[in-house]
């Protein structure tokens, strides 16, 4: 199997750690919350063995890379930066970028307003959201009431970093299960995230769960725990901290176009899907081709790693 090798580099005024494999056209891999370049971990090897240089950070906060303390710093204007800077000091004109979760977000807007910068895009769970008439914090506000969201949830500093932090590889652990395709065969655990009060926290009533998701491994576990218990999860939170700064920053992506060639891959168990809806994307987005994969919940690449390379790999060639 082909190598993944490690090395940092400057980009945007921060050190960036990077795992890479393979040579050729660059694709550049941004994982979400709470992962690692660790959750590319299937599709480095398979993307070098087709002929591409597969390069996954850890995003900025996270892993082996810096973590800088202020909120303001975790914008999506400094994180279109970073994956520009990722181009530059690889010395490459053009990528494709690709994404899950958060970082799908960071792929759509860095391709939005990059487009010179990129061959594509693809997003996996999370479908493009074009910046919205309101404030998306006072959108949820309006739409949960008072009722328990966890993106309110983590909005203020200190608390929800204090709940993961307490024991890191539980709290990895139970967030993994609860957004996973099995989390629905677990006895209560559905229930206990759904129905909770806004003051509620994350675990609260949610049962413990023996093991890993068969996708995953105790060692993979502990790969991620390692790297949270040494970094802690304010870096990470405050990315959604930052989500009525993204909207007062970046007017210009009100109902913005992709015109790029691009790929949305999703699980049909997905919960996030239920408030990220997808029409908006396929109205502004007119070179989209869309894969799904049923039964799969949020961790797509993880949960299906082969079908998720298949899939990756059919829409490089193509291009």
């Amino acid at each position: 199997m082909t190598e993944i090798t490690h090395l940092t580099i400057q980009t945007n005024g921060i050190n960036m750690h990077i795992a890479e494999a393979g040579e050729g056209p660059l694709v550049l891999l941004v994982h979400g919350f709470p992962e690692l370049w660790y959750s590319w971990r299937h599709q480095l090897p398979a993307l070098a063995e087709a002929g591409y240089h597969a390069v996954a950070p850890d995003v900025r906060g996270y892993g082996d890379t810096d973590k800088p303390h202020e909120i303001e710093a975790y914008a999506m204007r400094e994180m279109v930066a970073d994956y520009i800077g990722v181009l530059d000091a690889l010395g490459e004109d053009k990528a494709v970028i690709v994404g899950h979760d958060w970082g799908a977000m960071m792929a759509w807007t860095t391709a939005a307003l990059h487009p010179e910068r990129f061959r594509a895009v693809a997003g996996l769970s999370v479908p493009y959201l074009p910046r919205g008439p309101v404030p998306p914090l006072q959108m949820m506000d309006a739409m949960f009431k008072d009722k328990f969201f966890y993106i309110l949830y983590f909005q203020e500093p200190g608390v929800a970093e204090a709940e993961f932090e307490a024991d890191v590889r539980r709290s990895l652990k139970l967030f993994i299960w609860g957004a996973s395709g099995e989390a629905r065969g677990v006895s209560g655990f559905a229930t206990a995230m759904a129905n909770k009060a806004r003051d509620a926290k994350l675990f609260d009533n949610v049962p413990d769960v023996e093991g890993v998701p068969p996708w995953m491994t105790e060692a993979d576990l502990d790969y991620y725990a390692g790297k949270f218990e040494k970094g802690g999860f304010r870096g990470p939170l405050n990315r959604y901290r930052c989500m009525d700064i993204d909207h007062e920053q970046l007017p210009e992506m009100q109902n913005r176009e992709i015109n790029l060639p691009a790929l949305f891959v999703y699980g049909e168990a997905d919960g996030a899907l239920s408030f990220s809806p997808m029409d908006p994307m396929k109205q502004l987005v007119p070179n989209l081709k869309l894969v799904s994969f049923p039964g799969v919940g949020h961790w797509t690449q993880q949960e299906r790693p082969k079908e998720t390379n298949e899939a990756l790999i059919d829409f490089l060639n193509g291009l």
